[in-house]
Order: structure tokens, then C-alpha cells, then sequence
């Protein structure tokens, strides 16, 4: 078979958005407008979905990426500045940079993971200054490597993976896996520009589609709503971390723009213009937060000088761009601030890989950057960039390096597999159009239990109870029959991924009895040394979770 062989069905145009609508008896075929052979197949385009397609296509493989928008400019990385956790190969930096998150995280993290992260990243940002990335240069001839700025970044490593011959479909998100007895075989998916589906078979899949942001409209986050997350779990996947999912950013009431390190030179004010006390502190999110639940909060970057200003606009120039379009200084002036939730974008937990590949549980399937669990190097805590960042691109490097050996493996049989598209939603059923409901309604009622601050952040027993109790009735009216009424099954693809997250989120946060990391009970305030192990949860109808065996012993060594 020629690579990237196209076998187009001759199917009635507008098929994909609208199939169920169009289909007379309410069923979806297993063929599909266009079917595609490759090796691997890389979802998502961010900074790890490229690593990945990067790095399988240099192992000889056929590499095919789809992404939800535009790769190279959709995803949180792509519209902003990166820190990245980039340390030079001193043992004594290194240990400092290791050590210093570590009790942040409730040294739930492994050095071992943290030492191969930090060696990966050294090496592949080298090879982005070799490969032309614009890095600054001091008066010396020193260029600076600890920060991407996301629109050049991502540029050129779209432009990379295409000079390799990676395969791009721009705006064509993935629905489903494909799965027969030896594993994952491939994805099925919708080309949104001509409304034609996809089906393309490969020996292995990488799911780099990123996290989930719950449509909270965080800048870049529009299209991270956990659809890898539940592709995964539908094929058998689990997850670790999820707990450590309720991450909060700081930004302007007025903006999206989230990248929050501009106000560790703030100071925070209540509406009469006195300082908040301790909310420029470590727990000033949770102050902030606090204060928010019964008054606005006001903020004032005054803790710089005039270098110091000009800097910031030269690091985060869109930061600035909303305050500029108001008359705004935010140097000298006060301006209203929110906390906008990021979930698993900003937090650590993700599909949970059992070995250095970033392979999962299910065969022939890996996972990368905010799409897999980042404990291994952040335990219960991170923040924007730096170890984000990192994971990405070292976790994406792997895991297209694993696939492609894998698919190598199976080189022979992939043509040949009959692969089945594997879902939970309704997609190839019958359905009961009189109880339809819409995707913008589910969404909703998701984001009625996971935004506010006083269930998610400030977390009790009761709280989380009485929310996956109201979850878990929006996943049964999914599974009895939930149908777009627009006919969108994008959308409701994303409707269903965030209430599968949802459920995972506060199934886990349910029996973590403590306080560690982002993860705060009021019932239980303080850590508990006796929870000191990671929690693998899963399933869609009836959620499980448990303790991880292979991190008890391991992460104790590291008190």
C-alpha cells in the first residue's frame, strides 16, 4: 500500500456534522468518506502531538496528526510565552531544580522520571536553537532557553513535521478509536470543512490531545475539553491523578489571558482600595478565591520598576493587549481580577502510563503531555509552563518514538485488521430522537458543579457527593439516549468527555481523605502521611478508583 493511500466512499456530501440526522434509521456505518492506512496517528497539535509526530516520522514510521483546529495554533501553548523547565547538566542545579517542587507536589513525584525529563528537554531545546527557534541573545552571545514564545514555537514545528512528511489534518477531530483483539488499530473522526468522516487504520495512536479546561474560556482552551480522555477510557484506559484537576488561573475579569506569573509582582486589593492580606502569599489563590465568593478583587502590578515593565512587554505582549484596548495601566491602576478554572490543563492528573514509553494500559496506545498524568514529575501540584512545558515535549518525544517501534511490530497485520469503532455515546444506535438534549445544556449543568470555587477548590465530602451525584445523572441521560438537536456530534463528543472528566475528577478527590497538593478538603485540612500514593481511577457507567501499588513504596523513599 502507497503511503498515506486514500480510498474515498462515494457517500452523500454533509454526512459527517449532521450523520445522525441524515441517517434514515439513526445508525452510523463502519465506513467512512475517506480511509486512510498509516503507521501512526498522533491526536492533537500542540507542542506534544508535534514532538510526537516529530519524532516517530524520524524512526521511519508513516505519521498522520489531526487536530481539533489548526495545528501550530490551536491548544493553551500556541497564543503565549512558555517558561520551560530547562536546567543546565550541573548535578548540583539539577538537584536544586528537582528538590524545589517537590514538597508543592506532596512528594508524590519520582526523581527518576524528573532526571529523564530534564534530560530530554535539554536535549530538545538545543535542537529547536539548531533547527532555527529565535531564542534572545545577551551582550555576551549567550542565548536564553528557558522560555518559547508559543506563536513562533509552534510554527516552526508544524513546519518541521511537514518537511519530514508528516501527514496534517487541520480541523478534523477524532470521535472514537478503532480497536480489534490486539488493540487500538486507529481513530474515526469528521473533517470539519467538508463534513466528510475519516477512518484511518495504524499499527498505534498517540493521544496528545491535551487536557480539559471545561469551555471555561481560558485563553487557548477552547478546544481542550477531554476527548482524548474519553477515546481512552472507552478502549480501556485509566487514569492517575485526577484528584490534582482543579487547578484556578488568575486573569483579568475583562480578558482570557491566564498566564499568571505577572502577579507574583502584584498586590491584591478588596473594593475600597486596602491590600488583601496574604494574597500575594503561596495561598493567595485560595484567599483570592475566598474573597470572590461574596465581593470583586482588585489587583495592581506595583511591585516593579520601569525595566522591570518594559521586560514584561517584551516577554508577554498579549498580556497587555486587553489593558491597552481599555486605557488601562496596570502598573499604576487598579483592575478587576477573576480566577478562571483550567482543570486538568493546569493540573496534574491524566491517562495513566504504565511504563518509560508513555505507553498505556491497552496495547498500542500512548499518551503525551496534558493528555497523560504529569505526577510522575509533579506530584499534586504545577503550575503554567515550566514542568508543563517539559512533559510536553519530552513525554510527546517518547511516546512517538514507542509508537512507531510498535506499529513496526504489527507492519504486516494492519492492513488486514478489522478494527471497530469503540464508543460510549449512542453514535451507532438507535436513538430516541423525542428525549433529545442539547450539548449546550449538558455543558452547562457540567459547568454548574465543576467552576465554582466553593465545591471544586474548597472541597468537602458532602460537597463532592452531592456534585457527582448530579454528574452521574447528566452521564445517564447521555447513555439513555443524548442527541445534539443541532446535529453537531462534535459537540457532543465534548459534552460527554467533560462529564466522563468530571466524574473521574471527584471519584478520586472523593477518597483522597486529605489535603495535598491543589487537592484541599475542609473536612480533612492537613496531609495524611497513610494517603502518601498516587490513585489510579477509571470506567464510564460505574466509576472505580484505587490505589496505585507501584507508587507506595517508591514515593515513601522520597520523605
Amino acid at each position: 500500500m502507497e503511503k498515506y493511500a486514500f480510498f474515498v466512499q462515494k457517500t452523500e456530501r454533509g454526512s459527517g456534522l449532521n450523520m445522525i440526522r441524515n441517517n434514515q434509521n439513526n445508525e452510523l456505518s463502519e465506513k467512512a468518506d475517506i480511509e486512510i492506512q498509516a503507521d501512526v496517528v498522533v491526536v492533537g497539535g500542540g507542542p506534544s502531538g508535534t514532538w510526537a509526530a516529530l519524532t516517530a516520522v524520524l524512526k521511519g514510521a508513516n505519521v498522520i496528526l489531526v487536530d481539533k483546529g489548526y495545528c501550530g495554533t490551536s491548544g493553551a501553548a500556541a497564543p503565549s510565552g512558555n517558561g520551560v523547565w530547562y536546567v543546565d547538566p550541573d548535578p548540583i542545579k539539577r538537584e536544586e531544580a528537582m528538590k524545589s517542587r517537590e514538597a508543592l507536589g506532596g512528594y508524590l513525584a519520582e526523581r527518576k522520571w524528573m532526571e529523564r525529563v530534564l534530560d530530554r528537554t535539554y536535549t530538545n531545546m538545543n535542537h529547536l536553537a539548531e533547527w532555527g527557534y529565535p531564542f534572545p541573545v545577551d551582550g555576551l552571545g549567550n542565548t536564553y532557553r528557558k522560555s518559547l514564545q508559543g506563536p513562533e514555537y509552534m510554527k516552526l514545528m508544524r513546519r518541521l513535521i511537514k518537511k519530514k512528511g508528516v501527514r496534517i489534518l487541520d480541523h478534523s477531530p477524532a470521535l472514537e478509536l478503532l480497536v480489534d483483539e490486539n488493540g487500538v488499530g486507529g481513530i474515526y473522526g469528521i473533517r470539519q470543512q467538508t463534513e466528510e468522516t475519516y477512518k484511518i487504520k495504524a499499527g498505534a495512536v498517540v493521544i496528545a490531545s491535551g487536557g480539559c479546561a471545561f469551555l471555561s474560556k481560558a485563553l487557548g482552551c477552547n478546544v481542550l475539553t477531554g476527548d482524548g480522555y474519553l477515546m481512552a477510557a472507552e478502549a480501556g484506559a485509566h487514569f492517575s491523578g485526577m484528584e490534582f484537576s482543579n487547578a484556578y488561573s488568575i486573569c483579568p475579569a475583562f480578558s482570557s489571558v491566564t498566564k499568571s506569573a505577572f502577579y507574583s509582582f502584584a498586590t491584591f486589593y478588596y473594593g475600597d482600595g486596602t491590600p488583601i492580606k496574604g494574597a500575594g502569599s503561596q495561598k493567595g489563590r485560595s484567599i483570592i478565591a475566598k474573597t470572590l465568593l461574596t465581593e470583586p478583587v482588585y489587583a495592581k502590578l506595583d511591585k516593579v520598576d520601569e525595566d522591570a515593565e518594559r521586560w514584561m512587554r517584551t516577554a508577554q505582549p498579549n498580556f497587555f493587549l486587553s489593558f491597552d484596548r481599555l486605557g488601562i495601566n496596570p502598573f499604576t491602576q487598579l483592575f478587576p481580577v477573576t480566577l478562571r478554572l483550567e482543570g486538568t490543563v493546569r493540573g496534574t492528573g491524566g491517562i495513566h502510563i504504565v511504563d518509560e514509553s508513555c505507553a498505556t494500559k491497552v496495547p498500542g496506545l500512548y499518551a503525551s503531555g496534558d493528555a497523560a498524568t504529569r505526577e510522575f514529575i509533579c506530584g499534586g501540584f504545577t503550575g503554567g509552563g515550566s514542568h508543563n512545558a517539559a512533559w510536553a515535549m519530552s513525554s510527546g518525544s517518547w511516546a512517538g518514538e514507542a509508537a512507531a517501534s510498535y506499529a513496526v511490530k504489527l507492519v504486516n497485520l494492519n492492513a488486514s485488521r478489522n478494527v471497530k469503532r469503540v464508543s460510549s455515546m449512542p453514535l451507532s444506535k438507535k436513538i430516541n430522537l423525542g428525549s433529545a438534549t442539547s450539548s449546550k445544556e449538558i455543558v452547562t449543568r457540567v459547568q454548574q458543579e465543576v467552576q465554582p470555587y466553593d465545591r471544586n477548590l474548597f472541597r468537602s465530602e458532602k460537597k463532592l457527593e452531592e456534585s457527582l451525584n448530579l454528574l452521574n445523572q447528566v452521564w445517564e441521560d447521555i447513555r439513555q439516549g443524548f442527541l445534539e438537536t443541532e446535529g453537531n456530534i462534535i459537540k457532543s463528543r465534548e459534552a460527554a468527555a467533560m462529564t466522563a472528566t468530571a466524574r473521574w475528577m471527584y471519584t478520586a478527590a472523593i477518597e483522597r481523605k486529605e489535603s495535598r497538593g491543589m487537592h484541599k478538603r475542609e473536612d480533612f485540612p492537613n496531609i495524611n502521611e497513610s494517603y502518601h500514593y498516587r490513585l489510579l481511577t477509571g470506567g464510564l457507567d460505574l466509576i472505580w478508583v484505587k490505589k496505585d501499588l507501584q507508587s507506595v513504596h517508591k514515593e515513601v523513599t522520597n520523605l
